[in-house]
This record gives C-alpha cells, sequence and structure tokens, in this order.
C-alpha cells in the first residue's frame, strides 16, 4: 500500500509549503471564491484518520494520503468514521448536488477537515487542502482553520500542446496533465497533425506514420532561419499511448480533446497521400478526384514553419479519408469535442483547381471561402453523426459558420464576439492576450530563441475572457479561455516547463477565479513566490522572475534609493553599476541601492535573480536617468 502511494504522491511534491499570513487567499492558486480564516489550528499527524465513505471518492482519498507521505512521511489510517477522541479529515459528498458545478466546501477546524464535493469537485478541494499544508515540524502539520467556498468561473479552462513541431515523451504529457489538474485546468487539447508532421498512428492509413511523421531537416534559428540541419525527425504515438494518455487524464477530471488539422496545415499528410492534394501526383491518381494538373512528385514533410499553400481538395477520396481517420480518432477519445483547426488554410491552389471551381459553381458558392464553409460543414455532420461537436479557429467563421461549432478565438477577439453574437459557443484564446505561451516572456536578450510577441504572466493574469463589447445576454456563449504553446522554437520538455511556468498560474486564475476575486498584487508578491519555491526545490524548469520593485525601464532624478524583494522565498538578487553582467561574484543586494546621477548623464543598473536551487532570471536593465529623454535613449 504504502508503494502504491508514494507512487501516487510523486507530482505532489510540486505544491507549496506555507503561506504568508496576511495572504488572504490562504497561498491558494486559483484563488477561490470565498476564503474565512479561522481560530486555531488543525495538527495533522499520525494519528488522523482519514474518512471517505464512497468508493467513488477514493481516488481523492488515495491522492490526499499520497500527499501526506511525501509531505509527512506517514500515511492515514482510513477508516469509515472517528471514535469521540480522535481527529479526522472527512472526504465527503453530502449535500455535494447543491453545490455549482465542480465546486467544493472546505471547513477546517481545531478536530477535523472536511472536504465538501462530487467527482472533479471532490478532487479540487483535495487540491486546495494540498496547497493548505505546510512543512513538518516535530512530526506533526499545523494547517490553519478556515471555511472555503469555491467554484470556477469558466465550464472550459484549456491548455494547449503542439506536438506536430516537436514531440515529447508520453510521461512528460503526464507531467503536463497532472500541472493541469493541481491547478484546476479541465481540457487537454493536443495538436496532433501539421505541416512538419503526422503524430497519431491510424492503422488504415499506414503511411501516416511511415511517412508523414518523419521530416528530413528542422530549420535553425528565429524565423524564417538561417540554415537546416538536415537531421531526419520523427515520433508520433501508437494508439495504445493515447489510450493510456486518455485514461491518465480522465482519473484527473482533465478531457483530452484532439487536433486533426483541415483544410490546411495538410503538408504532411499531403506527402504520404498525394491523392489528398488539388495537384495529386500522376503516378497516385485516383479517378474520382481532380484530373492531374501538375506532378507533386518527390514531395516531402515540411521542413521549415510558416503557411503552405498544400490544402487538401474537397473530394469524395478526401472526405473518405478524413472520415476513416476520425473514425479511429473518436474510438480513441472519449471527449464531446473534436477539433478540426480551419485555420490558415490558403485558398491559391483551390482558385487554380479545375475541379474545385468547377464545385464551386455546382454547389453555388460564391467563393472559395464558401468552399471552406462547405468543407467545415460537411466534416461537422460527419462528426455530429457519432453524436460529438467540433471546434474550430476563428477562421471556420469566413464563409458561413458551420451550425453547431465552437469558436475557438485566437486572432483576438473579433471572431469571438462574432460567434457568441451568432449564438455559438466561444473559447477565448487570443494571441494578443497574453495567451501564447509560446511568446517571449520579456524584453531581455538573454530570452531564449522564440517566435515573438512578449506575453509576461502578468499580461496573461490581466486578460478578461468575457468581451466587454458582448451583451448580457450574450456573454454567456463564452464558456471558457485557454492558452496555447506552440513549439517551433520549443525542442525540449525543459523549454516547454520554461515557456508554461509562471503563466500557468495565471491561465488558472483566469479561468477558475471569479473577476472580482482578482488580486494581482497578491497573486504576483504573496502567493506566486511560495509556488515558486516549491517548483524550486524539483527538477521542474520555469521562468524565474525578476526583482519586484523595477516596474519601469527609465527612473529619472538624481539621487535614487531603490528599494527590491526577491521574487521567490531564498532566492538572491545581485547588481552591477558598472555595464558589467551581473553574477553571484557581483554585487549582493541587502539593503537599497543608492545611487547619485550626475547633471546631464545616466547609469544602467543591472540585476540578476539566481534562486536556491541555482535557477537564474534574465538580466534586467533600468536606466537611472538625470538628462534629457535623448539621454536616456543612447
Amino acid at each position: 500500500m504504502m508503494k502504491k502511494l508514494l507512487a501516487i504522491g510523486l507530482l505532489a511534491l510540486l505544491y507549496v509549503p506555507v503561506f504568508a499570513q496576511n495572504d488572504v487567499n490562504m497561498g491558494i492558486i486559483p484563488a477561490p471564491v470565498s476564503v474565512k480564516k479561522g481560530a486555531g489550528t488543525f495538527k495533522l499527524d499520525k494519528t488522523v484518520v482519514l474518512i471517505s465513505n464512497e468508493v467513488k471518492n477514493s481516488k481523492s482519498a488515495d491522492l490526499l494520503n499520497a500527499f501526506i507521505v511525501s509531505k509527512a512521511g506517514f500515511s492515514l489510517r482510513e477508516a469509515k468514521s472517528a471514535m469521540a477522541n480522535e481527529r479526522a479529515i472527512v472526504l465527503s459528498s453530502a449535500a455535494a448536488e447543491q453545490l455549482p458545478a465542480e465546486g467544493y466546501k472546505i471547513s477546517i477546524n481545531p478536530k477535523t477537515i472536511t472536504i465538501t464535493g462530487k467527482a472533479a469537485g471532490l478532487f479540487y478541494g483535495v487540491q486546495s487542502v494540498m496547497q493548505l499544508m505546510p512543512d513538518k515540524q516535530h512530526n506533526e502539520i499545523l494547517i490553519p482553520a478556515a471555511e472555503i467556498n469555491d467554484y470556477p468561473r469558466f465550464k472550459y479552462r484549456g491548455l494547449h500542446l503542439d506536438v506536430g513541431r516537436h514531440v515529447f515523451p508520453v510521461a512528460f504529457i503526464k507531467k503536463y496533465i497532472d500541472l493541469m489538474a493541481q491547478y484546476k485546468l479541465n481540457n487537454f487539447h493536443w495538436h496532433l497533425t501539421e505541416d512538419q508532421g503526422w503524430r497519431i498512428e491510424i492503422k488504415k492509413y499506414p503511411k501516416l506514420t511511415a511517412t508523414a511523421a518523419s521530416r528530413n531537416g528542422t530549420i535553425i534559428g528565429h524565423y524564417p532561419g538561417v540554415n537546416n540541419d538536415g537531421e531526419v525527425y520523427k515520433g508520433f504515438y501508437t494508439q495504445n499511448e493515447v489510450k493510456e494518455v486518455v485514461a491518465y487524464a480522465m482519473a484527473r477530471f482533465i478531457n483530452v480533446i484532439p487536433e486533426i488539422e483541415m483544410p490546411g496545415h495538410a503538408s504532411a499528410a499531403i506527402a504520404a497521400y498525394p491523392e489528398l492534394s488539388c495537384f495529386p501526383d500522376k503516378d497516385t491518381f485516383v479517378a474520382d478526384v481532380t484530373p492531374w494538373a501538375g506532378s507533386r512528385k518527390g514531395k516531402q514533410v515540411q521542413q521549415t514553419w510558416g503557411v503552405f499553400d498544400d490544402v487538401f481538395v474537397p473530394s469524395e477520396n478526401t472526405f473518405k479519408f478524413l472520415e476513416d481517420v476520425l473514425d479511429e480518432v473518436i474510438a480513441l477519445f472519449p471527449s464531446k469535442y473534436i477539433h478540426i483547426g480551419g485555420d490558415e488554410s490558403p485558398k491559391k491552389y483551390w482558385e487554380q483547381s479545375e475541379f474545385c471551381q468547377k464545385l464551386i459553381k455546382q454547389l453555388g458558392l460564391k467563393d472559395e471561402h464558401e468552399l471552406q464553409s462547405y468543407f467545415i460543414q460537411r466534416i461537422e455532420k460527419y462528426v455530429n453523426s457519432k453524436s460529438r461537436s467540433i471546434i474550430g479557429w476563428d477562421e471556420i467563421l469566413e464563409g458561413g459558420l458551420a451550425p453547431n461549432a465552437t469558436v475557438m478565438s485566437w486572432r483576438g477577439v473579433k471572431g469571438g464576439i462574432a460567434a457568441a453574437q451568432q449564438k455559438h459557443e466561444v473559447i477565448m484564446t487570443p494571441n494578443a492576450g497574453g495567451l501564447y505561451f509560446d511568446h517571449k516572456q520579456s524584453e531581455s536578450a538573454d530570452e531564449p530563441t522564440n517566435i515573438g510577441g512578449l506575453a509576461p504572466y502578468s499580461k496573461s493574469y490581466n486578460y478578461d475572457p468575457v468581451p466587454a463589447e458582448l451583451a448580457p445576454d450574450e456573454q454567456k456563449y463564452v464558456i471558457g479561455v485557454q492558452a496555447n504553446v506552440w513549439t517551433e522554437y520549443i525542442q525540449s520538455a525543459a523549454k516547454v516547463e520554461y515557456f508554461l511556468l509562471p503563466r500557468l498560474f495565471s491561465l488558472s486564475e483566469i479561468a477558475w477565479s471569479q473577476a472580482s476575486g482578482k488580486d494581482f498584487k497578491n497573486f504576483s508578491e504573496e502567493r506566486l513566490p511560495l509556488h515558486l519555491s516549491r517548483l524550486d526545490k524539483t527538477g521542474t524548469n520555469y521562468w524565474v522572475p525578476t526583482p519586484l520593485g523595477l516596474n519601469q525601464k527609465v527612473l529619472n532624478g538624481e539621487d535614487f534609493s531603490i528599494t527590491l524583494k526577491e521574487p521567490i522565498p531564498g532566492a538572491k538578487i545581485y547588481y552591477t553599476l558598472d555595464l558589467t553582467r551581473p553574477s553571484e561574484i557581483g554585487e549582493l543586494y541587502t539593503k537599497p541601492i543608492k545611487v547619485k546621477v550626475p547633471k546631464g548623464q545616466k547609469q544602467i543598473l543591472k540585476t540578476i535573480v539566481v534562486t536556491a536551487a541555482g535557477k537564474r532570471s534574465v538580466v534586467t536593465e533600468t536606466i537611472l536617468n538625470n538628462g534629457s529623454a535623448e539621454v536616456a535613449a543612447k
């Protein structure tokens, strides 16, 4: 039993040990709906009993007991009830049906901790109790008394991962899911097909893994790149691996949404089966597709990033192929939603295709945009026939929206607004809202190679998924929010973690917490440091925040007194004023930095944070200016 508990609790080490006494949210991320602190503490030691009377709650009980093993070194005895003199942790579903969906209650007094909820709600209540536990002292853990009521703002709380550009091991996918579960996210959007690689086994079409899952090189450097490494890059997930991931996620109340891109971003599939393109290879011509109009022989999976003209031809052969693919995908994923992409689909080849032009006239369509709408609506009808629904990126609005489609608004918020006004469900994930986690996290030259853009965790935290332009009766169609991790420039699991954290915490709070409960100062100065301090003790990578107190790039004046605070407990701040790069051999910050700058001149303060585990922040530069704007800019 102990072995089982230790296995379940391995990733529980990510939880924070203690919270600041003045933290109104008691260290919990995402912030609960309400927290009322009580008097006294609950003493957790090996004499406490764990009560969970219903079998359906047993997984949450195992999770909690495993965490206690990792935190305190002992497990709790499980019982059906507590004796008069026993302290107990009780997992209960009594009256849980009166709680909002996924909601929970926590009641802590010196005698008992009661966590009330059902299914996901109980699971999330356990997550919050785990976050409340400080480190063990004298073989016991003291948990402060409180009454906590909580439920999510949105029913859809999503996180995306692109494996089309770079593939990550199943073990890392599970870790990704664990992080999501610990911070109450409930939809994992798995982007499985791309121009640069097809990553899911489809038994009926073996070339999708034999050919489409392999490319002969990858671009080096920032887009458009300076060279190609010339190395074969390949990988895919077997159907057994997919089943393993789906089951793992389901046990943590996370729905896995597969994405099969269409009609664009189809280069890899077309490389395997050229007859799916507008201009199929003459040697693989299929009678019911457009007549051959130019050789595609020798076509390979794309090796560079960008948007390509390759697009599925809307022929009966293509639809049969996609329906066969979707049949196997639907059998693997119990998700209500199937994501069909629909974004960045060029129309050039459709414009040049005799078959497509004839089809447009035959169907009475205006143009290629309406042909895309026809394509999406036909796929939607098939998916609906399997009792599933489609999600598409906001380009599926062009030419007319499919009747039952959910829109994922990524090109800003306009697509989401338009879809909600048409009474379609919307998931907000705007690339300018701080929700593209492949964007850089600061302006420092130290940031690793990335796609561009700027999305610090403060930007994602301050984003509100409900556009102000929507009328009250339209706002209900915004069912949630999602962040996306595209991996053109993210080649390793460690780099995914670096780009994901701490922005995951911001996403968690805007997806779960009520808008009225958001407090960036409390988040950034009280809770975030504690969660990062726990991460620092694990093998998990993350972006180390820069010193608190440096909010401006230029400070004007003559006499400066600069007060800084480490962003993570136990971290140290080093600085220089001599234009050199700060490091451990530089000046250690211990008191306010006092600088006098002569008139007409400037000095540059450079800082770096080094955590207890040796992780480093990017270097910040702050100009202390006692001259004109021109002086500061030089």
